[in-house]
Formats: structure tokens, C-alpha cells, sequence
């Protein structure tokens, strides 16, 4: 999938109006363009290895590496495996070794966007940790509105530190004004060593789950936020970082199922994975095994993995040969995207990018919008005269926007660690529902199965004639899922 850009609204200190910002945007494509995953370039690729049955040969590690390779990640009880390094020949060689079920070519994607995002200030915030919709800049979230979680948080309903949300992404700006002593640390990891390196060298102090994108940082934020400019559907709800794509957005099949792995096996109540990818079903025979395997996993450690349905405007029940990572998984909750497109008149609206399937989608969550029909005008916002509908949070204070000729960092203005950002995309969406999973979990303990059903049971049937492929079982209600 594709990576996106920036750019930037300026927001004076202390106002709610932006300063002539969209309309001197250039209007993007009204769809996004599909990309499948494609296989890591053969060589020195990274490979996955599924083993026959759960376990893993103890010599496994020596055999790689007489082969001329590493083992990066092993998972006795998945029957998984990363290796670095090998050949194409070393790689038929391991395939050949007993025990081996499969050695297959990782396969690597990148996020996408159906809009660029946007910045804005954020100044003078308060703590608003008891009562979300105090926070600043609480006037800008419709998204929040939409789904009630106000209506939950007037009675008390703020998610409990007991339930752990792990954010599968591109790290979480973790010290953040809205996020800051939310991130467990101790239990959060990177897969990503082009990233270690990076922060190794030139942010030494800081935890290797840094957000150098900024996308994982949105997304954490409307899981869990302390709603000092920005409120999250809960405001005390724990938060593993696991990072999983770099600071450009990619990553690889191997990293993903590392990840889900690592938050499973860590205590994690709920996954988060804002991203995806796809392959023919036939030519990634192996790695849809791999996949079921690893998922698989994770549901008999009773974690409840929510995923983005994608951004192609595609229909995922009539997508012939091809994989829709991950939505095509028995036990995730798969999220589509709505959100007000013209002012603020149809809040419930499809996002005009927003993958759907009768049968895919589970439910919909307040992603944003905009009207693609009409070349994406501008219409009044709480953040003034915009083309879209964000979804709003803190800008990862080392949001990287390249490297100099000889590797440097470059920072954007978001260094100064008072600027927020908008995105919008299922990936926005995804997060609403596991935010709304960890609320559930708080109050009526944390099976995964009994929450996957209250939350599509209580989900708003929208009933709108020929929408319904959109909204699966309807559009999530914090609310009524409380039983408020």
C-alpha cells in the first residue's frame, strides 16, 4: 500500500480557526490506489519458516547459521520463525530439513492514506484524564461524538489500567502530553533494527518504540488518552508499543506476525493493527498458513486482534484470488470506515476509500471522510474551512520527514512537541473499536470472544438502502456497548 505525505495547517496559539491552510492544498485522487504486499527482493531476503506441528528443532539456530543466515524471531508455540541472511539457495536448503514445513520469501507493504494528514497547533492544554470532554481541543472530535463516548465517560466509564491495548504500528510518541504514563514500556519492542539504529544514534535517550512516522502515535491516542488537547475513547486504558513499520510506513509480513506474537505473549487483552496489505491467495499459499498459525495463536492466549478493512474502495467478499490482509482472518473484528463528508451533515456517511463486504466487515468506526464526487470542497470545520474530516491527535515529537545526504534526521515543526496532526483512513477507524473493546473488557472482564459479540451486537443498524455492505453489523456506540 502507498505511504502519504503532509501538509501542514497552521493553527494560531489558543484559537480554534485555521489560517488559510486547505484551500491552498492540492485536491488528491478521490481513490486511493490499490498496492498489493510484494515478496522481499531474493538474495539476502528475509525469510518466514513454519515448522510441522508447534515446536521448534533445538538445533534449528546452528543449522541457520551454517546456511549463512540468522534467526531474528523464533516462536515455540506458533511454530514460527524469522531468519535474516539466507541465500536463495540457503533457503532450499532449510526448506529441505526435517521438521520444516515451509520457508517462504517475506513479504513487505507499506501504509497508506487516502489524504495526506494535517497539522495544527496545540497550546496551554490542561489535564482532563477524569473528564475527557475538557480536553482543548475536544471541539475538533466528531469522531468521538459520533460513536457517544461522552455519554460514557459522564458515568464513570474510563477503561481500566488492568487492560493492555497493544498498538502494532510505527511506535507511539510515548512521553506525549495525552499519552505520557500511558505506554507500559517494559513490555513494549520494535522489529524494526533500521529504526533501532536510527534511534541509537541520534535519539540515544529515547526508547526504541519512538514514532519517527506518526502514524502509531494517532492511532494509540484514540485508543487511550490523558485528553489534554485530545480525548481518546478511554483515558486510563494501558498501552504496549510495538512497532512493527518503519519510519516510511513499511514493513513486512514477518515483523507483523513477530509482533502479534511478542503482544500475545505479553499480556495484551487487544491488538491494534491499522495496516494491511494483500497477495494472491494461490502464490501466498504459505503465508496464508503462516498467518492462521500465528492468529491462531492468539486467540487460544484469549487476545482480540481489531484490523483495518483498507482504503481501495474495494469489495473484500468479491476479491477473487486475493488475500485481504487481515480482515480474511476467522477471529479479528474487521473495521470500515464512515465519517461526515459534506460540513458536518451525514456524520455516518461511508468514507468514500473505505474497503466494504457484507460478510468482511464486522463493524464501521469513525475514520473521516470527504467528498470525492464533488473534488473534495471545502466545508466548515470546528478547525475552520477544510476538504476533509480529521481525526485529530498529538504529532509524534520525532516525526522524521527524511535523511540528509549523509543519513542525518531530518525534523519536522511537530519537534516542538506542541503541534497536532489529522489523518484519515480506516486506520483511524480501527482504533475507535479497540478502544471500545478495552472499555468493554473493563466492565465485563476481558474475554475476547463475549466482546467481540457485545460489540457487534450493540453496534447501530444504520439501515440505509444499499449501504449496508459498508457497515457489516453497523457502527460502533460506546454507549449503548456499556449498556448506557
Amino acid at each position: 500500500m502507498k505511504r502519504f505525505g503532509l501538509f501542514s495547517l497552521a493553527l494560531a496559539a489558543g484559537t480554534l480557526g485555521l489560517a488559510a491552510c486547505a484551500n491552498d492544498a492540492t485536491a488528491p485522487a478521490a481513490r486511493a490506489p490499490h498496492t498489493s504486499s510484494r515478496d522481499v527482493a531474493s538474495g539476502t531476503a528475509q525469510h518466514l519458516v513454519l515448522f510441522r506441528g508447534n515446536g521448534i528443532p533445538a538445533d534449528f539456530a546452528a543449522r541457520v547459521a551454517e546456511l549463512g543466515g540468522t534467526v531474528t524471531f523464533a516462536h515455540d508455540g506458533a511454530g514460527f520463525a524469522v531468519v535474516s541472511g539466507l541465500g536463495d539457495a540457503g533457503a532450499a536448503s532449510l526448506r529441505a530439513a526435517s521438521g520444516v514445513q515451509e520457508v517462504q520469501n517475506d513479504a513487505a507493504f507499506t501504509l497508506d492514506a487516502p489524504l495526506a494528514a494535517a497539522e495544527a497547533d496545540a497550546s496551554d492544554a490542561i489535564a482532563s484524564q477524569a473528564n475527557p470532554a475538557s480536553a482543548l481541543r475536544f471541539s475538533f472530535q466528531w469522531n468521538m461524538r459520533l460513536i457517544n463516548a461522552p455519554q460514557a465517560w459522564a458515568a464513570g466509564k474510563l477503561g481500566s489500567s488492568a487492560i493492555t491495548v497493544a498498538i502494532l504500528d510505527t511506535g507511539i510518541d510515548y512521553d506525549a502530553p495525552d499519552l505520557n504514563g500511558l505506554v507500559d514500556l517494559s513490555r513494549s519492542t520494535s522489529f524494526i533494527p533500521s529504526d533501532d539504529a536510527l534511534r541509537a544514534t541520534y535519539f540515544p535517550t529515547r526508547n526504541n518504540i519512538s514514532d519517527f512516522n506518526g502514524h502509531g502515535t494517532n492511532v494509540a491516542t484514540q485508543v487511550s488518552s490523558k485528553a489534554f488537547a485530545l480525548a481518546g475513547v478511554t483515558s486510563r486504558t494501558t498501552l504496549m508499543g510495538v512497532k512493527v513499520l518503519g519510519r516510511t510506513g513499511g514493513g513486512t509480513v514477518g515483523s507483523v506476525l513477530s509482533g502479534v506474537l511478542w503482544a500475545a505473549d505479553h499480556g495484551a487483552n487487544v491488538a491494534n493493527m491499522s495496516l494491511g496489505g494483500g497477495f494472491s491467495k494461490v502464490a501466498g499459499g504459505s503465508l496464508v498458513s503462516l498467518i492462521n498459525r500465528v492468529f491462531n495463536y492468539a486467540n487460544r492466549a484469549g487476545m482480540l486482534i481489531v484490523v483495518a478493512a483498507g482504503n481501495e474502495s474495494e469489495d473484500l467478499d468479491h476479491n477473487g484470488n486475493e488475500m485481504k490482509t487481515y480482515c480474511d482472518n476467522v477471529h479479528v473484528i474487521c473495521v470500515s470506515s464512515v465519517g461526515p463528508a459534506t460540513a458536518l451533515l451525514n456524520q455516518d456517511a461511508p468514507a468514500y476509500y473505505t474497503n466494504f463486504g457484507r460478510s468482511a466487515i464486522s463493524v464501521a468506526g469513525p475514520g473521516g471522510n470527504a467528498d470525492a464526487a464533488h473534488g473534495f470542497p471545502a466545508s466548515a470545520r470546528p478547525w475552520g474551512n477544510d476538504i476533509a474530516s480529521w481525526v485529530w491527535s498529538y504529532c509524534s515529537k520525532t516525526t522524521i520527514a527524511g535523511l540528509t545526504g549523509t543519513g542525518v534526521p531530518i525534523l519536522t515543526a511537530c519537534v516542538a512537541g506542541n503541534r497536532l496532526t489529522g489523518f484519515i483512513g480506516t486506520s483511524q477507524a480501527t482504533p475507535h473499536v479497540a478502544g471500545l473493546a478495552a472499555s468493554i473488557m473493563a466492565e465485563y472482564g476481558s474475554s475476547a470472544v463475549q466482546t467481540k459479540q457485545r460489540i457487534e451486537k450493540s453496534a447501530v443498524d444504520l439501515g440505509q438502502p444499499g449501504t449496508d455492505p459498508f457497515y457489516g453489523r453497523g457502527r460502533i456506540d460506546v454507549a449503548r456497548a456499556l449498556g448506557l
